[in-house]
């Protein structure tokens, strides 16, 4: 099944959900299933929405960030001599400043409750 066509609300193809379901539709789908020879059309609703604060950040960017990667992930071990992080042999992690782990692959290797030089 393939999607081919996303419509946002207001758009040809969209008016009488949008009369419908008002603010809560965020888009109209069109899917087809090629075995069935049918074509679908589904719906995005918005069911809740309540207050939210986006969480603190835990780090700084220039703040040294312990990073568990295993011995064989060679790909990764690329990346983090790339941004700049050094292997500590005692603890068996590297450490990387956060500015250059944030959005990586890295990012979700960061070991939480390690501290650099302890």
């Amino acid at each position: 099944m393939t999607a081919r066509l996303k419509l946002r609300p207001g758009q040809k193809g969209t008016k009488k959900l949008l009369a419908e379901h008002g603010d809560a539709l965020v888009c109209v789908r069109y899917r087809y299933d090629e075995a069935n020879s049918t074509r679908i059309k589904t719906v995005e609703l918005i069911v809740e929405k309540t207050a939210w604060r986006p969480p603190v950040r835990k780090f700084l960017d220039s703040d040294r960030v312990a990073v568990r990667i295993g011995f064989t992930e060679k790909d990764l071990i690329k990346v983090a001599k790339a941004a700049k992080g050094r292997w500590n042999p005692d603890v068996k992690l590297w450490y990387i400043p956060y500015g250059n782990v944030r959005g990586t692959e890295l990012e979700k290797h960061i070991v939480l409750d390690a501290f650099p030089g302890k």
